[in-house]
């Protein structure tokens, strides 16, 4: 991107999955010792790591989105993008309470595979704008995939 960097809406923009991220997190927090006391799988990371995943993930996500709204392109394509953006959003901030505060493993699972199928679909629509859009959903992907073997195997071990 050679023009001129919009502060405002990259802050903006930042600021909107931050949001998200941090209102699930304080609705979920009194559940966070009861997960503490479940079985957990091979590969769990430490407790502390979630929340500085987290962040990056969700300024990733905000730096792409500002990216994608920045980049001169079609309407259409741009409207669809975002469509697909605030929707993964939204599957994003219902999870934590689907799996944190009800407890409901299994149903989390099934709700974090359409989340995966939503991100794939951001980040494609992402990519055609900008390609940089899209390159930075990428660790995103890969961690909410991550985030579906955790969810399997809390789910089959507890």
């Amino acid at each position: 991107m050679n023009k001129k960097i919009n502060y405002k809406t990259l802050a903006i923009c930042i600021l909107i999955p931050l949001a998200v991220g941090g209102l699930s997190a304080l609705l979920t927090m009194g559940s966070m010792e009861d997960f503490a006391s479940l079985e957990q799988p091979p590969l769990s990371p430490p407790g502390w790591l979630f929340p500085v995943v987290w962040t990056i993930l969700y300024t990733l996500m905000g730096i792409a989105s500002y990216i994608a709204l920045e980049t001169p392109s079609s309407q259409d394509a741009t409207k669809k993008a975002f469509k697909a953006y605030f929707l993964q959003l939204g599957f994003n901030f219902f999870w934590s309470i689907i799996f944190f505060s009800l407890g409901a493993f299994e149903i989390a699972f099934a709700w974090l595979c359409v989340l995966l199928a939503l991100i794939v679909i951001t980040t494609v629509r992402f990519w055609r704008i900008n390609k940089w859009a899209g390159i930075l959903m990428l660790p995103y992907i890969a961690w909410v995939t991550f985030a579906g073997y955790l969810n399997l195997a809390i789910a089959y071990l507890n």
